[in-house]
């Protein structure tokens, strides 16, 4: 994803919560969101069988 995306993801994202980051984040914030979204397309090319259930909740 090209910086010019991750910035208007990061700018809606902002605008959406009512934030305001410091100027000087948006480079390791874009960052961050990078890697966040390789992460979840490695997650959503996983194929998972119908029958997959998922795991239990465990409280402490």
């Amino acid at each position: 994803m090209q910086d010019s995306e991750l910035d208007a993801l990061i700018d809606a994202g902002t605008h959406a919560l009512g934030i305001r980051i410091d100027p000087s984040w948006r480079q390791e914030i874009r960052a961050s969101l990078a890697v966040t979204l390789r992460f979840a397309a490695l997650v959503e090319a996983h194929n998972l069988p119908d029958e997959a259930e998922p795991a239990p909740v465990f409280r402490a």
